[in-house]
């Protein structure tokens, strides 16, 4: 389902295990945000051709924080050319899940490999981002854990992987680190946050 379009980006969720993917398409190179656990990719074939979308139209993957259920199919894109963009915040954690993949020798799962790998600082994301077509901002958001980034499209569309809701601020008497990534996100003014593990919220 395509949910929403405009001039600069147009996203589509792609349902196909537990996590939502996004694949964000700018006017000239595409990005998708997050995949799902490792083995899930013969069901993410399915989901990208119900939607028309091709490997060769996957330009970069992003994972919104590396565990296991959302970097699973990163190694599998890369060796059909998709490159990966790392946050500088996330590098030391790009191997955080291969120990658990590793205990079931069923998946088959090869650890990522970031020889050809793009890392770029929050500063640098809106013009990385720009060479794409696609109007916005990657920032840090640590709450969840010390690797997890936001994407914020200019548009208002914003992209929070397991961040957890803004509602949920009430229900903590002392969760500083949450409060101050909502904080980080609201100064964009977001229109919609897209969550990994739940429905996309309308503000």
């Amino acid at each position: 389902m395509n949910l929403t379009k405009g001039r600069i980006a147009v996203i589509t969720k792609l349902k196909y295990g537990n996590t939502n993917t996004f694949f964000v398409r700018g006017t000239v190179g595409n990005l998708l945000i997050d995949t799902d656990y490792a083995g899930t990719l013969p069901a993410f074939y399915r989901a990208i051709k119900e939607h028309g979308i091709k490997i060769r139209d996957i330009d970069y993957v992003l994972a919104t924080h590396y565990h296991p259920d959302h970097i699973g199919l990163v190694s599998d894109l890369i060796k059909q050319d998709v490159k990966l963009l790392i946050m500088d915040t996330q590098d030391s954690y790009i191997h955080f899940s291969d120990d658990i993949f590793s205990r079931d020798k069923h998946l088959n799962y090869e650890p990522i490999t970031t020889e050809k790998a793009t890392v770029i600082s929050s500063e640098e994301s809106r013009s990385f981002l720009k060479n794409l077509g696609i109007n916005g901002e990657i920032v840090v958001t640590t709450s969840h854990s010390n690797d997890s980034i936001s994407l914020i499209l200019d548009g208002g569309e914003c992209f929070v992987g397991d961040l957890e809701p803004i509602e949920y601020l009430g229900g903590y008497e002392q969760n500083e680190e949450l409060k101050n990534d909502w904080e980080i996100i609201m100064r964009y003014v977001p229109k919609v946050i897209y969550y990994a593990h739940a429905n996309e919220k309308v503000l």
